[in-house]
Order: C-alpha cells, then structure tokens, then sequence
C-alpha cells in the first residue's frame, strides 16, 4: 500500500479523535475527572494499538515496522510521563486551576507536535548527511538517562526561563485572574496572563524533553514515518495522561528510574549500532521488562507504606 494512504489515514484518525477528546473534556463544568481520564487513556492507547495493528498487516515488512512503531511509543509514552510529573509541578508554581489546566495542555501539545515533527526530519536528516552524529545523540541520551537517576528533582524557575523572559521583555504581566485569556486589554495597553506565561513554560519543558525523546526513538528506527506517527500518538494522549496521573501520581515512585535504565539502554544501542546489532524485538523485550518492573516495586512501596500507615 501506498505510504502516502498511511499518512492520509494517520492524519484523519488522530485528528478525529484529537478533537472528540478536546470536545468532551472542554465542554465539561470543572476539573476532569479521573474517571474521564482514565476513559480517554483508554481510547488513545487501544487507537495506538490498533493503528500498529494496521502497520503490521499492510506495511511493507509489517512485522518489523509494528515491532518498531510499538517500541517507539512504549519509550516517548514513557517518557511522557515524566514529562507530566513537571507539568504538575508548574501548575502548582503558577497556581493554574483544575478548570483552566486542560486549555493550557491543548494548546502546549498543538505546538509540541509542530516541533516534534521538525526536531525529527533534523535529527533524521543529520544521521543521513553525516552518520556521525549518533555518536552524539548516543551520549545526550546517556547523559539524560544519568541526569534522570541521580539529578534530583524537578525545579520549576520561572524568572529564569527564555520564554518567559522574552514574553516579559515585550509584554507587561497581569497577574490577577482573567479566566481564560492569554492577553487582556487595559488602559489601551495589552498585558499577558499568567496563563500565557505558563503555556510558554509547558512548551519550553516539552523542547528540552524532546531533546532526549527524538534520539532515543531514532536509536529505534530511522522511518520517519514510524518515528512521527508513535511520537504524535504519544503526545496526543497527554491531556488525558496527565489528568489521570495526576491522581494515581505516588503509584509511579520508581517509574523516573525505570525510564532512566530504558535510555541508557538505547543510548548504548545507538552507541555500539555500527559494530552489535540489536534486534528491535530484544529492544522491545528489554523496554517492556523495565518499565513493568518499575511500575510494581512502584506499587509495592506504596502498599507499604499504607500498611505502616494503619
């Protein structure tokens, strides 16, 4: 089948479901819930899923396009994750309510999917113009995978950010509340929201992540047909992910370090790819047994904890 069908397909599907998502959770009356969450975690996984389904049987060598699309999405589905344990600490820092936190995510994963695609024909285009450079994504990812285990926590600076320092050199800042506005006109001077700033603060989190996420997939695969379609699938199911983690978040303690182990793996992949080849099924294997472990010693320390508790 023609790859111009996939993409038509892709396109059409995501699209579809992208904007029922932001329907049904934008109409509703407050903070989603976890059930509602939970539901559309559900249908963007089981849509991932299908649609690797659908590469197995009508792409050419299916069985390994599925092997890599299905391995691509499980290592930026994870990483995603991590991505979100910083959203909640921003939203926290700019104190963003529950109402407000779904418009804010809609637009930031909008941008992260235009940058996505961009930072993966670079990346990709770079391999092909000189293969060197893996050797250099190889050591971003280690360095990210040590930075993850050993960096200690997350610290959210706003005054520091480029972003936001750019956004404030041009605008001046309202800080009181406006519902849902980014800018708001007063005294025939336009002022940005702090919703604005906190969008610019999300979408800078989302680059600086995607530096580690782009080579870590292309250790994977260098189909940018496969490299786009598990990162998009990925980044769409962020609202719904991060509304439900948000309320299961002390369930994925351990979780950090699992994602830690899954990108020193691939770096070394991508480090030693010219002289070991290493079966996209054994990558599969090796990302599913870890992040799996990570997510039950997760669960067993909580359950600890909750028998010391009574």
């Amino acid at each position: 089948m023609n790859q111009y069908i996939f993409w038509i397909i892709f396109s059409v599907v995501v699209t579809f479901i992208f904007f029922v998502d932001i329907y049904v959770t934008d109409h509703r009356k407050g903070k989603i819930s976890l059930k509602t969450s939970l539901l559309w975690c559900g249908v963007w996984i089981s849509t991932a899923l299908l649609f690797n389904i659908f590469i197995y049987f009508y792409f050419d060598n299916g069985h390994i396009k599925a092997l890599e699309f299905l391995t691509g999405y499980l290592i930026e589905y994870s990483l995603s994750v991590d991505n979100l344990f910083v959203f909640l600490l921003i939203f926290k820092k700019m104190r963003v309510s529950g109402e407000n936190q779904p418009l804010i995510l809609k637009w930031g994963i909008l941008s992260a999917v235009v940058f996505r695609i961009i930072f993966i024909f670079l990346g990709v285009g770079l391999i092909k113009l000189f293969h060197p450079i893996i050797y250099v994504f190889a050591t971003i990812l280690l360095f990210a995978a040590y930075q993850m285990a050993f960096g200690g926590e997350h610290e959210v600076e706003v005054d520091r950010n480029p972003l936001v320092r750019f956004a404030t050199k041009y605008f001046k800042v309202d800080s009181s509340y406006h519902g849902k506005s980014f800018f708001i006109k007063k005294n025939g001077k336009i002022y940005a929201t702090t919703l604005l700033l906190t969008l610019l603060l999300i979408e800078s989190t989302d680059i600086v992540f995607a530096v580690d996420s782009i080579p870590a997939i292309i250790a994977i695969t260098r189909d940018e047909f496969i490299i786009i379609t598990s990162n998009i699938f990925a980044i769409l199911g962020l609202r719904a992910l991060y509304f439900a983690l948000a309320g299961i978040v002390d369930l994925f303690t351990y979780l950090k370090y699992g994602v830690a182990v899954v990108l020193a793996f691939v770096g070394f992949k991508m480090l030693l790819s010219d002289f070991i080849e290493i079966p996209v099924v054994i990558s599969l294997a090796v990302i599913v047994t870890v992040l799996t472990a990570s997510v039950i010693f997760s669960v067993m320390k909580r359950r600890k904890e909750d028998k010391k508790k009574h």
